[in-house]
């Protein structure tokens, strides 16, 4: 495949369907009912996604119909496992599922193999790095990432250069029309199931509806941890206003949770 061209995996990708949100919805509950013709719909309407996203895996020395092969496995498990009472886009449930098959390919399928273990600690290694890098807002050295760790820098930086081309977690991977969607690395743990990370998609859908000062003290008061009369003091405006505006935030918050 090229993706300057046309076709891939003998399909020719101008002629593929784009299909409106309410086309989607109704191709997924017919899906979910057992509608064959619907889910193969759904599918073909759905490959442009697979093919965005793919196109981000160029240059590692795959064959990249197969990698749109592996891309079209998420999205069929994305189709038989989304679950149309939480709320979110079709899309916005798809896009981590095909990047966690591919990603999961391409490790499997590395000619140079890396040990569990270590593939284990440089997965922790990037996970603490996103999290220094949203504290201090600042890209955090390997020292830094080893001793939140209480591990040596020589044995996290080694990980890092084990496994292929690390990436941020919010990497822009594909845009729908409106917010970009990002990378969202999956962490082999127990805590984060498939159920926690919908709920963390649907606060995220939720926050993204407040207004432009709700959503300025909400991320003031929970992410910044500033006590209320601190946020009135910056903004300019009383810690009444502050606890109304507050207040009425997390409850629309909870009800479009």
């Amino acid at each position: 495949m090229y993706y300057n061209k046309v076709e891939i995996c003998g399909i020719h990708t101008s002629t593929l369907p784009v299909l409106s949100s309410s086309e989607k919805e109704e191709l997924l509950r017919l899906t979910h009912d057992g509608d064959k013709a619907a889910r193969q719909k759904l599918i073909d309407g759905n490959l442009r996604l697979v093919l965005s996203i793919v196109q981000r895996f160029g240059g590692r020395g795959e064959n990249p119909d197969d990698i749109f092969q592996v891309g079209c496995i998420g999205l069929i498990k994305a189709i038989d496992n989304f679950d149309l009472s939480v709320g979110v886009k079709f899309s916005t449930y798809a896009v981590p599922m095909i990047i966690g098959e591919i990603r999961r390919y391409l490790r499997d399928n590395n000619m140079l193999r890396v040990s569990r273990g270590t593939r284990d600690l440089a997965y922790r290694a990037l996970q603490v790095r996103e999290n220094l890098a949203k504290k201090d807002a600042k890209e955090p050295t390997v020292e830094e990432i080893a001793k939140e760790m209480g591990e040596e820098p020589r044995t996290v930086a080694d990980a890092l250069d084990a496994i292929t081309t690390p990436v941020s977690l919010f990497d822009p991977v594909y845009n729908d029309g409106g917010d970009s969607l990002y990378v969202m690395d999956q962490i082999g743990d127990e805590e984060n199931t498939d159920e926690h990370w919908l709920q963390n998609i649907a606060l995220a859908e939720a926050v993204k509806k407040l207004t432009d000062r709700e959503k300025k003290i909400i991320a003031m008061r929970f992410y910044r941890g500033k006590t209320q009369m601190e946020i009135a003091e910056e903004i300019g405006i009383s810690q009444a206003q502050v606890s109304r505006i507050e207040k009425g935030a997390l409850e629309r918050i909870k009800k479009q949770i």
